[in-house]
């Protein structure tokens, strides 16, 4: 052996008595256990993703047990719930009340997500408010740009969607969050903000999103399955790890203030290489799909809910990721409180 951990074969004498390293003494009582821990979770953490409608009736979403489509006159009750413990922001998800080609109610002044955005800081002020930026769920063919004869088009992509952030920033979001993994996106927003006079708005860069089959529920949630092909050719090849590392480094020179990299826990070992490589605030998104197998196996009796649900957040954490978007960030902030 060699190495930072090595020790001389005389160090490993056998015998109860004759042991040296005895790491479980550490272990024996609670409040050793946290003294050594070397991973937090907090709500401090946690982001916790809405789905927008115009307006109706909350309904539960089949696929995503307790996540809910909500209405915006309905919202307020949830977001006052979730300030008052103590989880420190929300990110929106829009559903248009018509979807077209252009995705053109994603900048709609009177769109779901802008209303939700003017309610929730008149509401909420302290609650920091993030939006999506992409026009999946807007469109009616389900890619995350414009699409002329089949294909999806990059650079005419990008004004849409510094028009959507602009829309989103005059309503009073303080952060937005470009997932339609278009070239070039992170610099077109914040060329938009900036020229619109919003230079004060963030922008948290969907930097790594893998072309991923987690996403199954959301696509459900929010009606944006693509109707023809798939988002192949625009998402990232999940076999590829340096390639993440390369999209960060250009979201960054863009001018992205925090990256993402989505799904989390089939690319913990991405996020660590994130967060060895760049020192920048560093998200991870614990997707729909991993939410409903944990909520589907836990309903079964299989597992407990509880316990695995922190177990995997703490495992997001310990890969490296400062913040996590989570379907559970309510469960996980009541559950941290309880254990004080």
């Amino acid at each position: 052996m060699a190495g930072r951990w090595a020790l001389e074969a005389t160090e490993l004498r056998e015998g109860n008595a004759g042991l040296v390293a005895r790491p479980r003494r550490l272990r024996r009582l609670a409040n050793l256990r946290r003294l050594v821990r070397e991973t937090r979770l907090t709500a401090d953490n946690l982001i916790y993703p809405l789905f927008v409608v115009h307006d109706g009736r909350e309904e539960e979403i089949p696929s995503m047990p307790g996540v809910h489509r909500w209405p915006v006159e309905l919202l307020v009750a949830e977001v006052e719930q979730v300030a008052a413990l103590d989880i420190p922001a929300v990110i929106l998800f829009g559903l248009p009340a018509a979807k077209d080609a252009e995705g053109s109610e994603a900048y709609a002044e009177d769109g779901a997500v802008q209303r939700a955005i003017r309610t929730f800081k008149a509401a909420v002020p302290e609650l920091v408010v993030m939006t999506d930026v992409c026009l999946c769920e807007y469109t009616d063919h389900g890619h995350c740009g414009i699409v002329r004869d089949g294909q999806v088009l990059n650079d005419e992509t990008l004004d849409v969607l510094g028009q959507i952030a602009v829309s989103h920033a005059a309503a009073g979001a303080d952060v937005v969050a470009p997932s339609a993994m278009m070239d070039g996106q992170v610099g077109a927003i914040r060329a938009a903000l900036d020229e619109a006079g919003f230079p004060q708005v963030a922008i948290l860069a969907y930097a790594a999103k893998y072309a991923s089959a987690f996403y199954g529920p959301f696509r459900d949630a929010a009606g944006s399955a693509p109707a023809f092909g798939d988002r192949c050719a625009y998402q990232m090849d999940p076999p590829n790890a340096r390639e993440a590392l390369r999209e960060v480094a250009v979201d960054i020179q863009e001018g992205a203030d925090m990256v993402m990299v989505k799904p989390a826990l089939p690319y913990l070992d991405v996020i660590r290489q994130v967060r060895d490589a760049f020192d920048y605030p560093l998200a991870a998104y614990n997707v729909s799909g991993e939410y409903s197998m944990v909520k589907a196996a836990a309903q079964r009796g299989w597992i407990d809910e509880r316990a695995v649900a922190l177990e995997m957040l703490t495992a997001i954490r310990r890969a490296g990721a400062d913040m996590i978007l989570t379907y559970f960030a309510k469960d996980a902030a009541r559950w941290l409180q309880e254990e004080g």
